[in-house]
C-alpha cells in the first residue's frame, strides 16, 4: 500500500455491490455468491459450488472524487493438474461507464482439479493481494470495479484517497440471465468482455449473471433462486450442459423444462422471459454426450462420446433440444404471452463458426463473445425484440 496517500477505508457492503444474490462473511471479509445460501446447501458437486462463487457479473459501484483506489482481495484460482495454469483474473475499472483501467491480483489460494471427470480437487492456501488503480480522472465520477469472472474473490478492504458514496439509482431495468459456461464467460479475457456483459451494456440494463460453467442443468434450486430475485427481464439459455453431461433423456428433459418455467413464473408471472436454445456446437449437434476432454499436450479440446444411433431411445443432442424448446414455448405461449423463444444459432451459427471457430470445439474466443453479445442485444433489446420496449 502506498503510504503517500491519506487513505479513507470504506466498508464493502451490499449498497456498493451489484450482481450478487448473497454475501457470506468470511474470516477475511465478504464472499459474494450468485446463489443464495438455501440453494448452496443443495448443490450436489464441486463444479457448481465453485462456479456460483466465481463472481461473473459482480461489481462494486460507487461515486467518488478519488484518483487512486485500492481493493484488497483474496482470490481463489482454479487450475487443472497437468494443464497450463490460466492467467491471473482481471479486474476491470470503469469510469462513467467506460473501461478506464485493468489490473490483476497475484497470489491467493489455488484450487487444483486433480480429476476432470470426478472434479476431485485440492486447495492450497495463499496470501491476499491488492488491486490498485492510480491516476484516475479528477472530479466526481461513477466507478465500477468488475471482479474477475473466473476467480472466487473474497473482498477484504476498499481504500480511496477521497470519500466514497453509493452510486445513485440510474433507473435501468434489471436483466437476469441464466446459462452455462459461455454465459459464465469461458474464454473471455476480462469480466466486461463476457457476452452477457456486452449485451447488457448495449441494452442499457443492469445485469445479474447466473451463468454457471458446466451447471445449467435445470436444477430446482436455481429456478427458486431466479423466482425469488427481483428482475424486470429474464432469459434462460438451456441445453448444452444437459447434453454434454448426458444428464437426462428426452422423457425427463421436457417436464424438467416445464417445472423450471413453472417455478420462475411463481415469482415472475408476467415478466418478459426469453428461452434461448444452444448456440452452434458441431461436436454435439447430432451426437449425444457425455463430453470428454481431448488434450494433445498443447491444446485442450472436447469431443462427444455418445452414439448417435441412441437418439431414437431418447438420448439428447443439441438439435433435439432446440426442437423441443421451440415446441415447449409454442405450447406455453398460448397462455403466457410474455414467454418468448430464441434459437441459439441466431446468436452463433454456421457462418459465425466458419469465421470465428470454437478454439476448444465448445467455447467461443473473445471475438465470439463479442459476436454473441452483439447478436443478443440486437435480437432481444433491439426493435421488435422481446425486451425492446422494456429495456432502459
Amino acid at each position: 500500500m502506498n503510504t503517500g496517500h491519506d487513505w479513507i477505508t470504506t466498508p464493502v457492503t451490499a449498497d456498493i455491490l451489484r450482481g450478487f444474490l448473497d454475501l457470506e462473511p468470511t474470516p477475511h471479509g465478504l464472499l459474494p455468491h450468485r446463489l443464495p445460501a438455501r440453494a448452496r446447501r443443495q448443490i450436489p458437486d464441486d463444479q457448481l459450488a465453485v462456479a456460483e462463487a466465481q463472481p461473473s457479473g459482480v461489481r462494486l459501484v460507487f461515486r467518488t472524487r478519488a484518483t487512486t483506489i485500492e481493493l484488497d482481495t483474496l482470490p481463489t484460482k482454479r487450475v487443472h493438474r497437468g494443464f497450463p495454469a490460466p492467467a491471473d483474473g482481471v479486474y476491470d475499472l470503469l469510469v462513467d461507464g467506460r473501461l478506464a483501467a485493468q489490473t490483476t491480483v497475484t497470489g491467493g489460494n489455488v484450487h487444483t482439479i486433480v480429476d476432470m471427470v470426478t472434479q476431485a480437487a485440492e486447495l492450497t492456501e495463499g496470501p491476499a493481494g491488492t488491486a490498485r488503480f492510480a491516476e484516475l480522472p479528477a472530479g466526481d465520477k461513477d466507478i465500477e470495479i468488475w471482479l474477475p469472472h473466473t476467480e472466487i474473490t473474497e473482498l477484504i478492504a476498499l481504500r480511496t484517497d477521497a470519500p466514497v458514496e453509493p452510486a445513485p439509482d440510474n433507473g435501468r431495468k434489471v436483466w437476469l440471465h441464466h446459462g452455462s459456461s459461455i454465459s459464465h464467460g469461458s474464454n473471455a479475457t476480462h469480466p466486461t468482455a463476457t457476452w452477457p456483459t456486452l449485451a447488457a451494456s448495449r441494452g442499457g440494463v443492469e445485469l445479474v449473471n447466473l451463468g454457471f460453467g458446466g451447471s445449467a442443468l435445470l436444477d430446482p434450486f436455481t429456478a427458486r433462486a431466479i423466482r425469488d430475485t427481483p428482475a424486470d427481464l429474464i432469459s434462460l439459455k438451456i441445453g448444452i450442459n444437459v447434453v454434454n453431461t448426458d444428464a437426462m433423456r428426452l422423457r425427463a428433459f421436457t417436464p424438467a423444462v416445464h417445472g423450471f418455467l413453472d417455478t420462475i413464473r411463481e415469482g415472475h408471472p408476467t415478466t418478459p422471459l426469453l428461452l434461448v436454445s444452444p448456440v452452434l456446437c458441431p461436436v454435439q449437434e447430432d451426437t449425444p454426450g457425455p463430453l470428454a476432454p481431448d488434450f494433445d499436450g498443447v491444446t485442450l479440446r472436447f469431443k462427444a462420446t455418445g452414439d448417435p444411433a441412441e437418439r431414437a431411445a431418447g438420448r439428447l443432442t443439441l438439435n433435439i433440444i432446440r426442437d423441443e424448446l421451440a415446441r415447449i414455448v409454442e405450447q406455453r405461449a398460448t397462455d403466457d404471452p410474455n414467454l418468448h423463444h430464441l434459437d441459439g444459432r441466431d446468436l452463433y451459427g454456421e457462418k459465425d463458426y466458419a469465421e470465428l471457430p470454437l478454439p476448444d470445439e465448445v467455447h467461443p474466443d473473445p471475438a465470439g463473445h463479442r459476436r454473441i453479445g452483439e447478436n443478443f442485444a440486437r435480437l432481444a433489446f433491439g426493435d421488435g425484440g422481446p425486451f425492446a420496449t422494456r429495456a432502459g
